[in-house]
C-alpha cells in the first residue's frame, strides 16, 4: 500500500509538484502533469473544472483522504493545498496510486 504522506514528502524534494487549485488548473489546461491529487474537501467547483481539463487532457485523478491542511502539511507548507499536479514524481512511488484505481 502507498504511503501517500511519505510519498508527498519524497515527490516534493526529488520531484517537481505545483501546489494549489489556481496553478493546477492552468497547467493541466495545457496538458502538463502526471497526476492530479484532490483533497477530500476540495470544493466541488475545482473539482469539477480539475475532472474536466483532466479528461482533455487524459491526466489522471486520484482523490485522497487527506484534507487540504494534511496535503499542506504533508509538502512542507504552513498553507492548505487542495490539490496539486505531480509533474515529475522524482524518487517517489506516488504514481502508483493511478495504478491502483
Amino acid at each position: 500500500m502507498v504511503d501517500i504522506i511519505n510519498e508527498l514528502k519524497i515527490a516534493e524534494k526529488t520531484g517537481e509538484l505545483i501546489l494549489g487549485s489556481r496553478e493546477t488548473v492552468k497547467a493541466v489546461m495545457q496538458g502538463k502533469g502526471k497526476l492530479i491529487i484532490i483533497a477530500s474537501n476540495c470544493p466541488e467547483r475545482i473539482k469539477k473544472t480539475l475532472t474536466h481539463y483532466a479528461q482533455l487532457s487524459s491526466i489522471p485523478i486520484h482523490i485522497c483522504s487527506l484534507t487540504s491542511k494534511e496535503i499542506g502539511e504533508a509538502c512542507g507548507k504552513r498553507f492548505m493545498v487542495a490539490s496539486l499536479l505531480v509533474l515529475n514524481e522524482g524518487e517517489s512511488e506516488i504514481l502508483k496510486l493511478v495504478s491502483k484505481e
